[in-house]
């Protein structure tokens, strides 16, 4: 890391009301962001901060704990703090679900995490039976039970997506669908065969701080929020065939639609 002479932070403004603790931490992220401390890089330490503005050890770490929260940063026990890499993925709405990647034999996080450059892994899936909720009831069409599919998605080793897909089970049972490994192409490949050729998804997206759990399943740090999806399948008779609850890792995807201006 270049000296703090290098220009890499600048000076607090005396004549400024903001807290001299944000205005640390704004120098802070404003480097982060510029990639002037690049993922990664360890932030100065703590003497060197406060050396360099003149401050008390407790209002350097009032501004590194505000880094923390945002999920900028990390803090290691006896190395210092750190640049949270933040690998984005990018999820095109108009392409991952595509009738062509389920004919090259490929589920749409395979076909997302392959564009990325990505190993993309699964774990800890889940498959029974079970009785829906008033809400996926409702989204189903009204039915009374389901195949559920519960499971876990990584990519080059870390966890950036959970997701449930709930299935009516008149549709589901006995069929691949209800198998760890549903084969090629994943449920959706299964649901066409079945005779239920997938005609259109609706999407809900809203943005919310994860439980303590969901934190702990994803491994986000301190700060990060998850982006909650809910996707229901259709096939080309108007039945809803499948609902997807998913929570994302906020800081490991970029959602981009292409939406037609007629």
């Amino acid at each position: 890391m270049p000296p703090l002479s290098s220009g890499l932070l600048g000076a607090l403004d005396p004549t400024s009301d903001r807290a001299v603790f944000r205005q640390i931490a704004d120098q802070l992220r404003e480097a982060i962001d510029t990639g002037r401390f690049a993922e990664g890089d360890k932030l100065p330490s703590e003497t060197e901060l406060v050396g360099h503005y003149g401050a008390s050890r407790m209002t350097v770490r009032s501004a590194i704990s505000i880094l923390q929260g945002e999920g900028l940063v990390v803090a290691e026990h006896g190395k210092g703090v750190f640049v949270r890499p933040r690998p984005p993925v990018r999820r095109l709405a108009s392409d991952r679900f595509a009738r062509r990647h389920r004919e090259q034999g490929k589920a749409a996080f395979t076909a997302e995490a392959e564009a990325a450059g990505s190993r993309p892994e699964v774990d800890g899936l889940v498959v029974r039976e079970e009785k829906p909720s008033p809400d996926i009831a409702t989204r189903l069409g009204g039915v009374r039970k389901v195949l559920t599919r519960r499971r876990r998605y990584l990519l080059d080793g870390r966890p950036v997506e959970f997701a449930i897909s709930y299935l009516p089970l008149d549709l589901a049972r006995n069929t691949p669908i209800a198998e760890p490994n549903p084969g090629p192409g994943g449920i959706y490949a299964r649901l066409e065969e079945l005779g239920h050729r997938l005609d259109h998804f609706d999407e809900e997206i809203r943005a919310r701080m994860p439980t303590p759990d969901e934190a702990k399943t994803l491994r986000l740090a301190a700060g990060v929020p998850v982006i909650h999806l809910i996707r229901t399948a259709y096939d080309t008779e108007g039945r809803p065939v499948e609902v997807c609850d998913t929570l994302m890792a906020s800081d490991a995807y970029v959602l981009a639609y292409q939406l037609p201006a007629t």
